[in-house]
């Protein structure tokens, strides 16, 4: 667990400089997650560096105890009223930030910025891979059962086979590509064409 605070602040660094060397245009374009364009994504990456405690039971509050409604409102706000510049800034600024989503523990966070770093990265082509170091820990955490539970991602009959490190899993069809890719595939994202090989491809990438 010692080892994820220094890989955690490195990736919220690259990323950082990736955005920093996006035309303000590219923040207005969409991502893998569905209904936010970048700028969506990086309010939502940082809001809990952004946000006291306070401020954030208050707004569940409003939300009526409903996370994604809470989140959506939220990144949609802040979006409209920060600065690509600003949002960039919050992301570098924090890049030590020591948050944790609740009951995901530094896991969970390296899991976070991993995913939506790769919402925008992957949806706006940018050659963005992610180290192995960073995603192995993330893949491990993960499961099948997991990406049902929380994304509805129905995986019956497929076998995930990254083809750029070791690791699988599930059972049946192979279904190839990327580490990344695959973790956006456990993470419910729909991939555009190219990334994803094998049988079972087209039902999770854009023909």
């Amino acid at each position: 667990m010692d080892t994820l605070p220094p890989i955690i602040a490195a990736q919220r660094a690259r990323l950082a400089d990736t955005l920093a060397a996006l035309p303000e245009s590219r923040w207005n374009e969409p991502t893998l997650c569905a209904g936010w364009r970048v700028r969506e994504v990086i309010a939502h990456v940082t809001m809990p560096f952004r946000y006291s405690t306070r401020q954030f039971l208050w707004h569940f509050a409003l939300a009526g105890g409903n996370f994604t409604r809470l989140s959506n409102r939220r990144a949609t706000a802040d979006a409209a009223t920060l600065s690509a510049t600003q949002l960039t800034a919050a992301v570098r600024d924090n890049a030590n930030h020591p948050w944790k989503p609740p009951g995901g523990g530094l896991p969970g966070a390296l899991t976070h910025d991993t995913v939506h770093a790769l919402d925008v990265t992957i949806a706006l082509g940018l050659d963005w891979t992610v180290p192995a170091e960073t995603l192995r820990p993330v893949l491990d955490g993960w499961s099948v059962e997991r990406g049902q539970k929380i994304f509805g991602v129905d995986l019956t009959g497929v076998r995930l086979v990254a083809d750029d490190l070791d690791w699988s899993a599930g059972d049946g069809e192979p279904l190839t590509g990327s580490g990344s890719a695959l973790l956006m595939v456990l993470a419910g994202r729909r991939l555009p064409a190219g990334h994803l090989h094998g049988a079972p491809a087209g039902a999770f990438q854009s023909s």
